[in-house]
């Protein structure tokens, strides 16, 4: 049977795994918020104040372009 000093040992290990892998995973994900940013990607710090700006009344985060379509179906009525 497995001593409980050797289960401790792996939770430990398991920890310290998770931790620098998460810390990895989260690193990562800010260094593609960054370089989307400054490669003129979306913005996404915008979309944070959708959280703080949610009246009907506000204005929207960006604006969308209708498609094609409906850009020549709008100037033919």
């Amino acid at each position: 049977m497995v001593e409980m000093e050797t289960i401790r040992e792996l939770q430990a290990y398991g920890y310290a795994f998770a931790s620098v892998f998460f810390a990895v995973i989260l690193y990562g994900y800010m260094y593609h918020l960054y370089t989307s940013k400054k490669k003129g990607g979306k913005d996404y710090e915008k979309y944070s104040n959708m959280a703080l700006n949610d009246s009907l009344d506000d204005s929207p985060v960006e604006e969308i372009e209708p498609l094609q379509e409906e850009k020549q179906t709008r100037s033919n009525k």
